[in-house]
């Protein structure tokens, strides 16, 4: 029998080459071991790549975040502003009269935004909305809200009341952005010249266009305008556009000594505080834009081109007894004397047949160049956007010299015709028209014509206010002068019969003429107490007789205030704040007689003026 012995443990020698077989395993199994470690070492890597590349994308989100939400201007509210409401300094500047008197400012307001995705009731949120800003309509508002963008307003520039009842609602997702908004306190007064501004506080019209740049750097604009005149001029106008069922009308009262704008008026008007008052139509203003044949208001130049030859003198004696044909055309006189006028009594009867006959003793060349010297075949340089150019013939015939003595055949604005009525009576001097105020080295003027000749220009106006045509314009004791103009509106093809440009320009006092006033109605229908006629004289002279009596009692101007060895006339005003715009220093001229101004902290309309009213 063959005896087996049981296997115990191995030999401490046998021991070893064992464990290191079982520590290293075979090579294929060490090959293995080592693919392994290199794959997570490959993923260590990786993995510190993907860290580092998701630190620095959190490092740029948080840095454009806070440029968003504390550096950048404008744009979408953040969710921190917005919920504490926000604070923000405004800066867009304030535009003032000549007394400091606002016309324009920027006040701090709340807008509402909402995010829908933050809504928990869209239907219920869009209910209370309206219920708080009844002006919004539920269905659009709902639309809003079931969007799917993350930023929507809601409304802007929400009054305290409005505010405060939408801060009411307690709707999640419902926040509010700190704003300015532009307001303008005397509503509908003066918009033509100060314009208005976008939502966002661009200027888009008038003063606050021009002046942009000025005003969203903060600078203050003074305006030449006195508020108080404009005032009365606007009401004058509207009394005049009512009582003759015109479809329109523009007024400019203008300071002959410097060009300044004291008043300008156009109607219809607007409040740029309200929206719905901005049509087109009221954007338009006459006064600017409005390009027309003037009538026998350019009998004022027609005469002084003729006297400033040196040729042709006050006693020059023209026949006007027939009519003048030429061509297929007649030129005839609306009030016939049937003889000879001396240049005077040309003026006076408002003469076409003389003023044509005058015109071809200067000739077309010369009379096309002096139109051009006044500046009448160009548009007007001046601080407003809103500026039409004249219409005038390529080929100044003799046909065209004769009918633009009259003022027909040749369009310009109101303002044109202003400022070239100012240089015919204040010694010859054309000054481009201000709206801000002026010092006398702002704007030197250029001579145009000759001190003599202005100054028989003055006595021919005053002539037609005291024996011609403008008897309704005179003010007792304050030496009135002016021009009346009738004139037919161009259509296709002609003219359209009875749709009149009636105007009259005055000025005033004609021995040391000061303001020059102008008035025209569109369109005006006469009435019983006019004889039915809707002429200048008879619908328009009563305004500027109206206006400069405003003036007078204004500025506390007496008669005899402008007699010889008195100081210069001068309009009240005030110093502009002290980050008036440089471009145009504020004058230091003094007062003369002038009711004393309202303080420029006062936004209130002068006059008991009418209340402001806000969308």
């Amino acid at each position: 029998m063959r005896l087996w012995r049981k296997a115990g443990p191995p030999e401490p020698a046998a021991a070893y080459p064992a464990a290191a077989g079982a520590r290293y395993g075979s090579p294929k199994e060490r090959h293995d071991q080592r693919l392994r470690g290199d794959a997570q070492e490959t993923a260590r890597h990786r993995l510190m790549i993907t860290s580092a590349l998701l630190v620095m994308a959190f490092v740029a989100i948080a840095l454009r975040m806070s440029y968003v939400s504390v550096l950048r201007e404008g744009g979408e509210p953040t969710q921190r502003v917005a919920a504490r409401g926000g604070t923000i300094q405004s800066e867009r500047a304030d535009i003032v009269d000549r007394n400091g008197v606002v016309f324009a400012t920027s006040l701090p307001v709340q807008s509402a935004f909402v995010n829908p995705h933050l809504l928990l009731d869209t239907q219920d949120a869009a209910r209370k909305i309206v219920s708080a800003l009844p002006e919004l309509k539920y269905d659009e508002i709902k639309d809003k809200l079931d969007s799917d963008k993350s930023f929507l307003w809601i409304k802007r520039g929400l009054s305290p009341r409005e505010h405060n009842l939408v801060n009411r609602l307690g709707i999640p997702g419902l926040e509010f952005q700190a704003e300015e908004r532009r307001i303008y306190p005397q509503g509908f007064t003066g918009s033509h010249v100060v314009g208005f501004a976008s939502i966002d506080n661009g200027g888009l019209g008038g003063i606050e266009r021009y002046f942009d740049r000025q005003l969203q750097s903060g600078e203050t604009v003074q305006l030449s305008i006195d508020l108080r005149l404009q005032r009365m001029v606007e009401d004058e106008l509207t009394h005049a556009v009512q009582k003759f069922s015109a479809i329109g009308a523009q007024a400019i009262v203008m300071d002959v000594t410097n060009g300044e704008i004291l008043a300008m008026a156009s109607l219809p008007s607007y409040d740029a505080n309200k929206a719905k008052t901005i049509t087109n139509e009221a954007l338009f203003n006459r006064a600017t834009l409005g390009v027309y044949e003037q009538g026998s208001t350019f009998k004022i130049f027609n005469s002084a081109m003729a006297l400033d030859t040196n040729r042709i003198t006050m006693a020059s004696v023209y026949d006007a007894s027939a009519p003048i044909k030429i061509d297929r055309f007649t030129i005839h006189d609306d009030h016939p004397q049937g003889r000879a006028l001396t240049v005077p009594e040309i003026f006076k009867f408002s003469s076409n047949i003389g003023s044509a006959k005058m015109a071809l003793d200067v000739g077309p060349e010369a009379q096309r160049a002096f139109f051009d010297k006044i500046g009448f075949l160009k548009p007007v340089t001046t601080q407003l956007t809103e500026l039409a150019g004249p219409l005038y013939p390529r080929s100044w015939m003799k046909i065209n010299a004769m009918t633009i003595a009259y003022g027909h055949g040749i369009s310009v604005t109101p303002l044109h015709l202003a400022i070239g009525a100012a240089a015919m009576v204040n010694g010859g001097i054309l000054y481009q028209p201000s709206f801000l105020k002026r010092t006398a080295a702002s704007d030197p003027g250029k001579r145009v014509i000759q001190a003599k000749t202005s100054l028989m220009m003055r006595q021919l106006l005053r002539l037609n206010v005291i024996e011609g045509t403008g008897k309704n314009a005179d003010v007792k004791n304050y030496d009135v002068g002016g021009k009346t103009g009738t004139a037919e509106k161009a259509s296709r093809g002609g003219y359209r019969e009875k749709a009149l440009i009636s105007s009259f320009i005055g000025m005033f006092p004609m021995s040391d003429p000061k303001f020059v006033v102008l008035v025209s109605l569109d369109e005006p229908k006469g009435t019983k107490e006019t004889g039915g006629y809707a002429t200048g004289g008879m619908v328009s002279a009563p305004s500027v007789k109206a206006i400069i009596e405003n003036i007078v009692s204004l500025y506390g101007i007496l008669p005899g205030d402008w007699a010889a060895g008195q100081a210069p006339l001068e309009i009240s005003s005030a110093p502009a704040p002290a980050n008036a715009p440089a471009l145009l220093p504020v004058s230091a001229r003094g007062q003369h007689k002038a009711l004393p101004a309202r303080s420029g902290t006062q936004m209130a309309a002068p006059l008991g003026g009418r209340p402001l009213e806000v969308d």
